[in-house]
């Protein structure tokens, strides 16, 4: 599903991945970990393609993105790629069907399919009650299961999750764990999350260590 060779970034004189090699296969589940500037974050993001590496090649399901244009590259991150970020990033005036619908309205599908399809997800995540509910309506919990829901909206080829259960309680951040292995069950879903999580990391299919901007 993903294979990156010899991936390096810099910013400025600062040196932060000195050369990733990685391979993560269809419908597997992978941990990140690492301490803090270990590079985890920078790439996730070129994983993701939403920065670019200053050299190495990253393949995404057969394809390079980075040799695409500026739009066709915007229109793969928003049909091939999903996000979930610590803080869930929704839309306060909108409520919890309305964002997780953006990405499929952005990619041209009808608002009747698009919410037809988001049901089915809050359904299978257990906020079918919630589809009306704002942001501030809903707990930290069901706030990050919405995020969760829009990141699978456009059905992608893999998830990215930074830090996803950052910010949430023990309880939740349990539950929120056990669904990215539900998901995966569900939809033979593809994910690359980076955590500072133990537990979350030790449940994972591998678990990668980062250090010095290498994996160990």
């Amino acid at each position: 599903m993903l294979i990156t060779k010899g991936i390096q970034k810099s910013f400025g004189d600062l040196k932060i991945l000195k050369g990733i090699d990685l391979e993560v296969k269809h419908g597997e589940v992978v941990s990140i970990v690492g301490s803090s500037g270990a590079g985890k974050t920078t790439l996730l993001q070129i994983l993701g393609t939403l920065n670019r590496p200053d050299s190495g090649e990253l393949t995404l399901d057969g394809v390079n993105p980075f040799a695409l244009s500026e739009r066709k590259l915007a229109a793969f991150r928003n049909t091939e790629v999903g996000f979930i970020f610590q803080f869930h990033q929704l839309l306060p005036e909108f409520t919890a069907i309305e964002n997780i619908i953006i990405p499929a309205l952005i990619r041209g599908t009808s608002i009747s399919d698009a919410k037809k399809d988001a049901s089915r997800l809050l359904e299978i995540l257990g906020l079918s009650d919630r589809s009306t509910h704002k942001p501030n309506e809903l707990s930290g919990g069901e706030q990050q299961r919405i995020a969760v829901a829009r990141s699978l909206i456009n059905k992608p080829k893999v998830v990215f999750a930074d830090e996803p259960s950052g910010n949430l309680d023990s309880k939740n951040s349990t539950e929120l764990h056990q669904l990215f292995f539900n998901l995966r069950d569900e939809f033979n879903q593809t994910f690359v999350i980076v955590t500072h999580n133990e537990e979350l990391a030790n449940m994972t299919d591998r678990k990668l260590v980062m250090s010095d901007g290498l994996i160990l």
